[in-house]
């Protein structure tokens, strides 16, 4: 279950680089510590806590006679023990795909320094994005999301979610959460943790937000969407640095992400502003999971317009900054293209008027020695 990097130096234990090159190992006998707690009745209480799912609710067969009894589940302070237990097994995946997939294609690549940091960075949120968006499709069309968009808001509070909801929720909460000591697992250069604990906090902010506010679906929806579109991004950078002729993919990146924004405005606006506005269940109610008041939805609205602003402010920076490097290759290609030689008529048209103009024709030296 651990993972350990092949090195010939031998640090001291405990030491920073002790830690980076065997943190796999180390947090894999944490985890197993509590998996360990599962096999005694002492311990088995605290060690579920963390494994399982917590806040289960029964529901009876008068309410909802398609579903089984138990199969619902809200949200609550034990699911803060789950989280940190499955941002555990996120670092040990992270260190497995790091070492069995991506370090195997850069030893073959001989990446440079910057590509080697962007080609690990896409590797690892290609896979993320990759298994995130299946999973979150699967789980929209069973509870039929997509074909029903007034479900987004319809019945709110949406306090009782299925377990393939929550567990998707907890899964989306340790990954980004462990993306945080990853930063100092992989040697992330200090230029670049700004630009990382940006949208690392950009993304537990607003997956908590729709997790703790019984926004899910509406987050759930937008979360896919989303998804769909870095995928593609890091993928198109994975072909990218195969082949650096091939850039088709960016161009499909750029139009839809700017649909992306355009849906993740429109959806919002739909359910946040107009949907919950108008539904029964008006009021802030802590205890029964009810926050649809006007200054809670206005938060939620602007939190996301500010988001998908900053995120196009980004966007449109990142294709000027292609188009000038692209621009100032033309041209340094133009500088050190060498001189065109002269062509064959060119030459013959010298050698005529040369004759012209200097040198004697065969004809005329005759005329000249006669």
């Amino acid at each position: 279950m651990g993972i350990r990097k092949k090195t010939n130096k031998n640090p001291p234990v405990f030491s920073h680089e002790f830690v980076i090159q065997n943190h796999a190992d180390i947090v894999s006998c944490v985890a197993m510590v509590f998996l360990l707690g599962l096999m005694f009745e002492v311990t088995s209480k605290f060690a579920v806590l963390f494994i399982t799912v917590q806040y289960n609710v029964t529901t009876s067969t008068n309410e909802a006679p398609e579903e089984t009894a138990g199969n619902k589940f809200h949200h609550g302070i034990k699911d803060l023990a789950t989280i940190f237990f499955y941002m555990l097994v996120a670092i040990i995946m992270h260190a497995i795909i790091q070492e069995y997939v991506l370090d195997k294609l850069n030893r073959k690549k001989h990446f440079s320094k910057t590509k080697h940091s962007k080609f690990n960075e896409s590797g690892q949120l290609s896979a993320f994005y990759l298994f995130s968006f299946g999973w979150g499709t699967s789980i929209l069309l069973s509870e039929n999301l997509l074909s029903s968009p007034v479900s987004l808001w319809e019945n709110y509070p949406h306090t009782q979610m299925l377990f393939q909801m929550k567990f998707y929720y907890i899964c989306q909460l340790g990954y980004w959460l462990h993306a945080l000591p990853e930063l100092y697992f992989q040697k992330t250069k200090k230029e670049d943790i700004p630009r990382q604990l940006v949208y690392i906090f950009l993304y537990l902010g607003h997956i908590a937000g729709a997790y703790i506010l019984n926004l899910n679906r509406l987050g759930l929806v937008l979360l896919v969407l989303h998804y769909f579109v870095e995928l593609l991004f890091h993928f198109s950078r994975l072909i990218y640095f195969s082949n650096e002729n091939r850039q088709m993919g960016f161009t499909i990146w750029a139009v839809l992400f700017v649909l992306g924004r355009l849906l993740t405005l429109s959806l919002s606006v739909l359910t946040v502003g107009f949907g919950l506005s108008t539904t029964e269940n008006q009021g802030f109610d802590l205890a029964a999971g009810n926050f649809n008041v006007p200054f809670v939805r206005v938060t939620v609205l602007a939190a996301i317009c500010f988001t998908q602003a900053f995120m196009m402010w980004k966007f449109i920076n990142f294709q000027l900054r292609r188009w000038r490097e692209h621009a100032q290759a033309q041209t340094m290609k133009k500088k050190q293209a060498p001189p065109k030689s002269k062509s064959k008529k060119d030459k013959a048209n010298g050698v005529n008027g040369m004759n012209s103009h200097g040198a004697d024709s065969p004809r005329a030296r005759k005329e000249k020695s006669s």
